[in-house]
């Protein structure tokens, strides 16, 4: 669908602060999403679009705005000295998912929106990738590869780590969680998936249904960027012909609660995973209010155990900014 998007483009709708009149008039745009996960994406090859946090607030805003839970440059490697860095250690990672979260703020990786970025890059006709072949991207998170599946996307979202190793292997948890509909504050276990998650357990559907995510919840320790926070429950049974489920909702670092986050899925498997001891699964399907994704682990070139995220990509909409 085409459209033309009518964005004043005088003023922030997050910050209030005036933005120049005629920045973004007549740039395009596309509207993208991974299982509801949703993004502004803007092709920017010649690195000429210097896009301010205050716009990129207007431009996701949902009512004055585009709408998203971020925006997405897709920009040369070698325009951004981060992109750079990475070109030393992979030449082929040409081009760099610029992301900033909806308010602006930057992040270093969104496992759905690696997705939908390698998605705009093909339906933008920047790249050619046929079911079965690999893309080599670079992210704020490090070199990212992405394999088109018959059905949508796999990207090997690289190594993960706890943040708090020590308290996550003699405790397995290092915080305690507080949010609105929960009672009393939750045991969580924070996991780095190149950005921070802190995981949470609940019991049943209807306590995950309970919790409320319009304000960010408590995490104490909170890790020193921050942290997404994911709320997950075990399926009954958690394993069904040798793999996993769960179910789980998530409030975003700079976001608020979306319909999906990729990274968060494979945090919060790794957690799941961990909690339920050496013979959990490697598969795990995570269901998400946007759909499902599938998260599996897997042995990287690199002697350490990497996670891989698959699932769908959509572009719905493209148009110029008035």
């Amino acid at each position: 669908m085409d459209q033309t998007a009518a964005v004043p483009a005088q003023q922030s709708a997050a910050a209030g602060a005036p933005v120049p009149a005629t920045s973004l008039s007549g740039l395009a745009f596309s509207k993208g999403h991974g299982t509801g996960n949703d993004f502004v994406l803007i092709a920017d090859p010649g690195d000429a679009h210097e896009i301010s946090p205050e716009q990129v607030a207007q431009l996701c805003d949902r009512h004055r705005g585009i709408g998203g839970d971020g925006l997405i440059r897709a920009v040369p490697s070698r325009y951004l000295p981060e992109g750079r860095d990475l070109l030393e250690q992979d030449a082929s990672a040409g081009w760099f998912m610029d992301y900033r979260n909806g308010d602006g703020s930057l992040s270093e990786m969104c496992g759905n929106g690696v997705r939908v970025f390698v998605h705009f890059l093909i339906a933008q006709g920047l790249v050619e990738l046929g079911p079965g072949q690999s893309l080599t991207i670079g992210t704020r998170g490090g070199i990212k590869k992405i394999v088109r599946t018959a059905d949508g996307y796999a990207v090997d979202m690289g190594p993960w780590e706890f943040i708090f190793p020590t308290e996550a292997q003699s405790k397995a948890m290092d915080a305690l969680v507080s949010a609105d509909g929960l009672e009393v504050a939750r045991p969580g276990l924070s996991v780095s998936m190149g950005n921070p998650h802190t995981v949470v357990a609940l019991a049943e559907l209807g306590e995950l249904a309970a919790t409320k995510l319009f304000t960010a919840p408590v995490v104490d320790p909170k890790p020193a960027n921050g942290t997404n926070v994911e709320f997950v429950v075990p399926a009954e049974p958690l394993v069904h012909d040798g793999v996993g489920t769960i179910t789980m909702r998530v409030h975003e670092r700079g976001v608020g609660e979306t319909q999906s986050c990729g990274t968060g899925a494979c945090a919060a498997a790794v957690a799941i995973r961990h909690w339920a001891g050496s013979s959990a699964p490697n598969a795990w399907h995570v269901n998400v209010p946007g759909g499902v994704v599938d998260v599996r682990f897997f042995p990287g070139e690199d002697g350490r155990e990497h996670v891989e995220l698959s699932g769908p990509a959509v572009i719905v909409a493209s148009g110029t900014l008035s």
